[in-house]
């Protein structure tokens, strides 16, 4: 009997060993056919195009909106294995990249003669090359002996001002924030301070002075009228501008000016000088001659002497390239009492759609485009805006003024999004764009925050504080969400809400067609 049990035993240790031995074996196997499969990261453009079949989907809600953005979702970084920060990544994308049609001819603001000497003229006093010491420049079609702010002006089309990833920007940002001052002189007309800086290579910039802290929120108690403007508003709304892919800002960088030797000993502005003076803790402090805010009580002094501010590049003199003005149809009252029309007729784009240049063409889509932008950055002073009327109707809108943005943070303006709630219409680009930004690897405030860091007072303080960061990624959702509601409306009524869309982009298999690399 014990012989018994101990062989039925060595039997039973000889059964499990060899299907312990199977098992392994088994997953050996496996193990090599899983290994011999590529593992690699899905590249870039894979990923892009992933994401551009998303975007092009005509049922993209907010719901889904609200998945990608919700509160506590885990920090996504750029596309797997593309070793590039959010802002590269977002420049990179399809929808950045689109092919455009050749611009004709006619289609270049400006053009530069063949021969000889080409000097742009300005309004302002000029200073001689013999006064500065510098050798004059041959200009010609040769971009390579251009300056900065002429390849600049050279580049503005009937589309835009500068195209995507421009090469003269980083040259024109250099200009901007380093190159000698040779004079400074007040900006006339306007409600506040503001002085036109001359380059020795005769390019001109407009410097708005720093007023009040990055941190400042506008007092609640003050009307939009009477806010003051930021010179850190002005860098930002040009890198805003820029990231939703408008490119109608003219490019605007932050410096640190010296008060005596960069404005009050070189300005011929003999009103200008006469507004300098020393303040009790020896700074030095200027006011110049204004609407509002140029008195003693609202000087801007340096500390003692190095002053913030933003240089924005001037467009070409008006004699030029004339502008035209436009009167927005939103225009605020500007009253403490009385309200626009539009604030109290619900259908009032329908008669704004019936009257020109609104009736045809993408003017109203055009309006739409810049109402996007000032309620991202919260700017209600948007009483009027520019074309270059060599364009006539059929061209894009100057998106200029725009040092009352970003003054709170704590509190959106649905009014201004009136234009879009009302008229119900919105360019296909300007939306793929929009819910591009919302995504997780592509979250507008990462971009922004990506592209600020870039701008020579970065090294001084953030330009955005992190509030208003996240004030442009809540007001993101808003947008989209109108535009969902616009698209439900037109739906209930219609059977459909396409009518809520311009088709400004081809459908999506020629986009991908285009954007695809050949193998």
């Amino acid at each position: 009997m014990r012989w018994y049990t101990r062989r039925r035993s060595r039997t039973v240790c000889l059964s499990l060993a060899i299907a312990s031995l199977s098992l392994h074996l088994l997953l050996a196997i496996l193990s090599r056919s899983v290994y011999q499969n590529p593992c690699d990261a899905p590249s870039p453009r894979q990923t892009h195009l992933h994401t551009l079949r998303a975007l092009v989907d005509t049922n993209y809600t907010s719901r889904m909106l609200d998945n990608h953005v919700g509160h506590g979702r885990k920090e996504e970084g750029p596309p797997m294995g593309s070793g590039m920060s959010k802002l590269e990544a977002l420049f990179s994308h399809p929808l950045y990249n689109m092919p455009t049609p050749p611009i004709h001819e006619d289609d270049w603001l400006l053009k530069v003669k063949p021969k000889g000497k080409a000097r742009e003229t300005s309004t302002q006093m000029w200073v001689s090359d013999s006064d500065i010491g510098d050798d004059s420049a041959h200009w010609n079609r040769s971009s390579d002996s251009h300056p900065p702010w002429l390849r600049f002006h050279l580049g503005i089309s009937r589309w835009q001002l500068y195209p995507h990833l421009d090469p003269n920007m980083a040259s024109l940002a250099h200009q901007l924030s380093t190159h000698r001052i040779v004079s400074a002189v007040q900006k006339s007309g306007g409600t506040q301070l503001k002085l036109v800086m001359s380059f020795p290579n005769y390019g001109q910039a407009m410097l708005k002075p720093m007023k009040q802290e990055r941190d400042e929120e506008t007092n609640f108690n003050l009307y939009y009228f009477s806010d003051f403007e930021r010179h850190n508003a002005e860098i930002a709304a040009f890198h805003l501008d820029r990231v939703l892919g408008y490119r109608r800002i003219p490019p605007a960088v932050g410096r640190l000016v010296d008060v005596v030797t960069e404005i009050k000993d070189i300005t011929t502005d003999h009103k200008l000088a006469r507004t300098f003076f020393t303040s009790p803790v020896n700074n030095v402090c200027f006011y110049g001659q204004c609407s509002y805010y140029c008195s003693t009580e609202h000087a801007v002094c340096g500390r003692p002497q190095n002053l913030e501010a933003s240089l924005a590049m001037m467009l070409p003199d008006p004699s030029l390239a004339t502008r035209r003005t436009w009167r927005s149809p939103w225009k605020r009252s500007y009253s403490r009492s009385k309200l626009a029309v539009w604030e109290k007729d619900p259908d009032y784009c329908d008669t704004v759609k019936t009257t020109p240049p609104y009736n045809k063409g993408t003017r109203l889509v055009d309006l739409i485009d810049m109402t996007i932008l000032d309620f991202l950055m919260g700017n209600m002073d948007r009483h009027h805006y520019e074309t270059f009327e060599k364009f006539g109707n059929n061209t894009f809108l100057l998106h200029l003024d725009n040092g009352r943005a970003f003054g709170r943070h704590s509190k959106d303006e649905p009014s201004i999004l009136t234009p879009l709630e009302q008229c119900c219409r919105i360019r296909r680009s300007t939306l793929l764009h929009l819910r591009l930004l919302s995504l997780p690897q592509y979250r507008l405030s990462d971009v922004m925050r990506d592209s600020l860091s870039h701008d020579p007072l970065f090294s001084v303080a953030p330009l955005l504080s992190e509030l208003h960061l996240s004030a442009l990624d809540r007001r993101l959702v808003t947008v989209l969400q109108t535009v969902s509601r616009c698209q439900e409306r037109q739906r209930s009524r219609h059977g459909e809400g396409d009518d809520v869309i311009y088709e400004d982009v081809t459908d999506y298999k020629t986009l991908v067609k285009h954007v695809t690399p050949a193998r």
